[in-house]
């Protein structure tokens, strides 16, 4: 669920500090070239790490571990230099070392990915006491900046949106809290603000899809993006999850009391019908673009195939990933160590060899994006389950106890699903 990308790096930044709707949670895309020199050591990718150095990192540890490999302590520790002393992550800190003030901007998105990741990677880490520390300060840091209707926005005190409370939904089912638990103070949970979001079935434009946030009139619109994101987040699931048994068929049905499971599967129904004609997303043209037609959306195809395929429709995601896989390779090559990473959880979703993607080999393209990691564990966790069981060495309800004490006191990044 996990995607967003395609304009300018400045103006993707701005609409994700100001909450602009359309947008979603991030992930690949191309940025600006940065010179080798001017890149800290463990990041990986190549490009410009402004907008997208933690999500990026992040995605790249997680579909690591989900094939078996462990990052090098150099981009674990690059990770965790990342985190602020409050427990928060931005998009990127160049100087580490220089305290968090306030005119940083915090970011839900990479701070929840980035616990997600650390998470993953813990169990065969250099210090995972470290990392232990890290997510009990990151997972209070969230819990202080709920929104009261239980969701999230991107950056702290914005409206809640579709996308950020998915990204941290799916981080929270990953280390072993249940999201339903997870109330602000007024007792509303993260799955009160997507029941908020979700279209019913009756919508003539995206039946059961999911908006990002309602619009300037307080309309919501369907939001492709929105969906496969709150549609993971209402299974219970994260990023990393894998095929769902036994297959069923996306059905759209309004329930006279709506529940988050529904909606999910009804935002299962909307991604089928809209892969259903060319097999893929789409994105509107960039603004002065000289193509005017929609543009194929690499990532937020990937993240539908995921979505699908954790909805038990995996039947109906095929020829999406068949599309990916003859279709992908010169966008992830452009975008990055994210994009490569959406598309491995892609085909590990649908039971795909991902070192046989097309005539890409997705896990050695991601590899050789950064800090070459550790031989491959053979009993290293290969599904969701496996990770949680292992995610984090501590009581995962001391972390509700801890938020609640804290409690009191772009759409596109740069490509796909970038804010």
């Amino acid at each position: 669920m996990i995607s967003v990308r395609r304009a300018a790096a400045a103006l993707t930044a701005a609409a994700a500090v100001l909450s602009t709707a359309a947008t979603g949670t991030a992930t690949a895309a191309p940025s600006p070239s940065a010179s080798a020199a001017a890149l800290p050591p463990g990041l990986y990718g190549k490009s410009d790490p402004t907008y997208d150095g933690v999500w990026r990192q992040s995605l790249a540890f997680l579909a690591q571990r989900a094939t078996g490999y462990q990052p090098a302590d150099q981009a674990v520790d690059w990770l965790l230099g990342q985190q602020c002393a409050d427990g928060s992550f931005a998009s990127y800190r160049a100087d580490a070392a220089k305290p968090c003030d306030d005119k940083l901007v915090r970011d839900s998105n990479a701070t929840a990915v980035a616990l997600q990741a650390l998470g993953a990677v813990r169990r065969e880490a250099a210090d995972p006491t470290k990392i232990d520390t890290a997510v009990k300060s990151g997972y209070g840091w969230l819990r202080g900046v709920q929104n009261k209707d239980g969701g999230w926005g991107y950056t702290p005190g914005g409206p809640s949106d579709a996308n950020s409370t998915s990204i941290v939904v799916s981080a929270l089912a990953a280390s072993g809290v249940k999201p339903g638990s997870y109330t602000s103070a007024e007792g509303r949970t993260p799955y009160d603000a997507l029941l908020a979001l979700a279209l019913p079935c009756s919508d003539e434009e995206g039946p059961g899809a999911f908006a990002y946030q309602p619009d300037k009139a307080g309309k919501l619109l369907a939001n492709a993006d929105a969906t496969a994101a709150a549609t993971l987040a209402g299974l219970g699931k994260g990023i990393t999850a894998p095929k769902a048994t036994p297959p069923q068929a996306p059905t759209c049905v309004d329930l006279d009391e709506p529940t988050v499971e529904r909606a999910a599967l009804n935002g299962a129904s909307y991604l089928a019908k809209a892969l259903v004609q060319t097999g893929h997303l789409t994105t509107p043209p960039l603004p002065g673009a000289t193509d005017a037609e929609p543009q194929p959306d690499y990532g937020n195809t990937a993240d539908a195939v995921v979505a699908l395929a954790a909805s038990g429709t995996a039947r109906l995601a095929e020829p999406a990933l068949q599309w990916l896989e003859q279709n992908a390779a010169p966008w992830a090559k452009q975008s990055g160590p994210a994009a490569y990473a959406q598309l491995i959880l892609a085909a590990r979703a649908m039971e795909a060899d991902p070192r046989e993607f097309g005539k890409v080999d997705l896990v050695e393209a991601l590899n050789a994006t950064g800090p070459t990691p550790k031989t491959p564990d053979t009993t290293a966790a290969g599904t969701e389950d496996e990770d949680e069981d292992s995610f984090l060495g501590f009581d995962v309800w001391w972390i509700i106890g801890i938020g609640m004490v804290v409690g009191v006191g772009i759409g596109f990044l740069l490509s796909g699903r970038k804010k």
